[in-house]
């Protein structure tokens, strides 16, 4: 008979271990570690003697140039946010973590892409957390109680694989696997084990029958995914649906993606009917009017341009340390952006309490946004305006440098479309001719000091 041994998984980071920690050795959270007893194997079974004849084994590699060329029809959501996070359209077979805070609207974006999605195409949505009457009046205010979509309220993970065998859908939507729960398992649903059992069976089910599998998950408090890592090696796509729920927007991201490119952006519009898609997204980032520590930057998320405004608020500190506060850009890129601008411009700022913030809630997290943060701040100090029409794209080094960015040319692009004139650039863009095109003006630096005389009209140092 196999033996049982007993190991500790981590909740947090799905590591395991044989003794039991206070704390997890791996990602440090206190007491995480549950234990689980699992069936080990006895070792000589596997063993073969010298003399003893064994079969031969069977080939079963494939050369890859032998291989046939399928190609891939991906199934249309109703959505064209949702199918440009995915990179076109949901690949068939494939298993998509969709996660968020509670309350964001993950449920609403996956049953009214269900909807539509039913018209063309046979959709379960299996719900392990509502009953079907709480489903079926979100359903009828969101598709009008037109739609063919399959509905399935269990939490028994047989049942549910029983259903999906029978039925055989073309796309399945699970919210949420937390709320699962494998009978052979003595463990609670939503542990390590039942999420990491409950989602192996789904894929194992998904990839042999090809059916897209859309998988909601829940979050921690600090914002993770939970449940164990191997989850999100799993599956084939994170995504990850953000924004402020006492706000009308809402921000689809891909963390990571086998069939198309990561860290794409999708935005809606939580509206009375659902999520709508918003076909200016900048609109949602840009103040109408001016003032002063106020910069505009043009930020890249995958291959989308956002023009965004940056604001700053300088004052002076009644503490010992002054504060730093940042929402949307990092407090340690910001700590370093402010020591810059200190060492190269000789601005006190060391005595002064800063603020920033991304206007409309957004995370900005590419270098290209730091000269937009340094122009903010000696404004906000300075108390100046910057000119309307301009907009600012660069990295700032340590040395006070300027340094060359990424998508340029789809940047002031999406600038010039915009009414934008001005664009303040590192030097040697080489894109003189196409801000001739777009009647831009391009104001290329060298240095941080250079680029904000620019952008301000006057001298902004303060050098002893």
């Amino acid at each position: 008979m196999p033996k049982s041994t007993v190991v500790f998984h981590c909740q947090v980071c799905g590591a395991q271990s044989r003794q039991f920690f206070g704390r997890c050795p791996e990602c440090g959270s206190w007491n995480s570690l549950v234990e689980q007893s699992q069936p080990v194997s006895d070792g000589r079974r596997r063993r073969r003697g010298p003399d003893v004849e064994q079969p031969p084994t069977p080939k079963r590699s494939t050369a890859m140039a032998s291989l046939e060329d399928q190609p891939i029809q991906r199934l249309q959501t109703g959505s064209g946010e949702f199918n440009r996070v995915l990179g076109g359209g949901l690949v068939p077979g494939s298993l998509v973590l969709v996660g968020g805070d509670p309350g964001i609207g993950k449920s609403t974006l996956l049953l009214q892409s269900a909807s539509a999605m039913a018209a063309h195409t046979s959709v379960l949505y299996v719900s392990a957390e509502e009953s079907a009457q709480q489903v079926k009046l979100r359903w009828q205010r969101l598709a009008g109680g037109a739609s063919d979509l399959q509905l399935l309220a269990e939490t028994d993970l047989d049942l549910v694989l029983e259903e999906l065998e029978a039925l055989r859908p073309a796309v399945a939507i699970i919210d949420s696997i937390q709320a699962l729960h494998d009978a052979n398992l003595p463990s609670a649903p939503g542990s390590v084990g039942q999420v990491r059992e409950c989602a192996a069976a789904l894929q194992r089910l998904a990839k042999r029958q090809t059916t897209a599998m859309l998988l909601v998950g829940h979050v921690t408090k600090e914002g993770m995914l939970a449940g164990p890592k191997v989850l999100e090696h799993l599956v084939d796509a994170v995504l990850t649906f953000e924004g402020d729920r006492f706000a009308s927007h809402r921000l689809l991201r891909a963390v990571k993606n086998r069939f198309g490119a990561t860290h794409e952006l999708g935005l809606f519009e939580m509206q009375a009917q659902g999520l709508e898609e918003v076909s200016n997204p900048s609109e949602l980032f840009l103040s109408e009017t001016r003032a002063s520590g106020v910069a505009t930057i043009v930020a890249c998320e995958g291959s989308r341009s956002l023009v965004v405004d940056l604001q700053a608020l300088v004052n002076v500190t009644s503490y010992a340390s002054p504060r730093r506060t940042a929402t949307g850009i990092g407090t340690n890129r910001l700590h370093q952006i402010l020591a810059v601008l200190e060492k190269h411009m000789g601005l006190p700022l060391s005595r002064f309490d800063c603020y920033l913030a991304v206007a409309g809630g957004l995370e900005v997290e590419e270098p290209a946004a730091d000269l937009g943060v340094a122009a903010a701040v000696v404004a906000s100090f300075r108390d100046l305006t910057l000119p309307p029409g301009t907009v600012l794209v660069g990295e700032l080094g340590l040395g006070g440098q300027l340094r060359p960015v990424g998508q340029l040319e789809l940047r002031l692009q999406e600038a010039a479309r915009l009414g934008f004139r001005r664009a303040v650039v590192p030097r040697g863009s080489g894109l003189g001719s196409l801000a001739a095109g777009l009647d831009l003006a391009l104001l290329e630096a060298d240095g941080v000091t250079e680029a904000l005389v620019l952008a301000l009209g006057e001298d902004v140092t303060d050098q002893k």
